[in-house]
């Protein structure tokens, strides 16, 4: 196996491991805009990155958890109706990235890459960052667990409970922010909120409890990256749209197996 394949394999599986359980809050408490609007941020990061000549990572990062801050704030303070608020901030975000982009003419930049990923280009640092990043994040995860459950369960339940409903809400945007961040590289900026939708929709109609959903969103993620992967390597196939794919076949088979138990 070619050596630029086992570290997008390794690269993929981390940022599915992670996908997974951070999926099923986003499926459980219907925050899909939120996930495309905090992608679609990414690409401003992009676009600062290379006008102001810093890390690009670092940029993205940067974006995405200052969008989710700012995002937790507006919701606070009810502004406006969510969906509207979320609509205007996730195409003015993506429209002034590619504004931005477009206008440095000393730079080319090929958006393709940001857009629908770049897997098989992932390096060794590339892979140690998203599995740092991921690490970090499914810690975060397992010490918020219960707290996120109530939440999602029942905010004013959880607020009797003594759970800093706010708090906990932020906590959550911010470590979907990072995964974003870390996922652009595999499947782009369009196709991010995909990843984390499609295997966590597939597991709940397999699951008894909500652990064991994200323990099959996980591993749903998996095989859906080593399919798409595998469809990519053998057919030329872009591996950013080969492993939504493969996760689409996935929640498509786990409707057939439903109809079967």
């Amino acid at each position: 196996m070619p050596d630029f394949l086992i570290l997008a394999i390794l690269t993929g599986i981390s940022v599915a491991l992670v996908a997974g359980p951070l999926g099923c809050f986003i499926v459980w408490r219907k925050m899909a805009y939120f996930g495309d609007t905090l992608a679609h941020s990414a690409l401003l990061g992009v676009s600062f990155g290379w006008l102001l000549s810093i890390n690009l990572n670092l940029a993205v990062t940067c974006g995405c958890l200052l969008l989710a801050l700012i995002l937790v704030m507006l919701q606070q303070k009810r502004v406006l109706a969510t969906d509207t608020l979320l609509g205007i901030l996730s195409h003015s975000t993506l429209a002034l990235g590619l504004v931005i982009a477009n206008l440095q003419s000393s730079i080319r930049i090929d958006l393709s890459a940001y857009l629908f990923g770049d897997l098989l280009a992932v390096n060794v640092t590339d892979l140690l960052t998203i599995s740092a990043v991921s690490a970090f994040v499914i810690t975060a995860l397992c010490f918020l667990w219960r707290k996120l459950l109530a939440l999602t369960v029942d905010e004013d339940l959880a607020k009797v409970e003594g759970v800093n409903v706010f708090q906990v809400r932020t906590f959550l945007m911010l470590l979907m922010a990072l995964v974003i961040a870390i996922a652009m590289k595999v499947v782009g900026v369009l196709l991010i909120t995909a990843l984390l939708i499609i295997p966590a929709a597939a597991s709940r109609r397999l699951s008894k409890t909500p652990e064991q959903m994200a323990v099959l969103a996980s591993l749903v993620g998996i095989v859906a990256v080593a399919g798409g992967l595998t469809a990519s390597y053998w057919w030329d196939s872009p591996a950013g749209p080969s492993i939504v794919l493969s996760a689409a076949v996935l929640f498509s088979l786990s409707l057939f197996f439903r109809q079967k138990v």
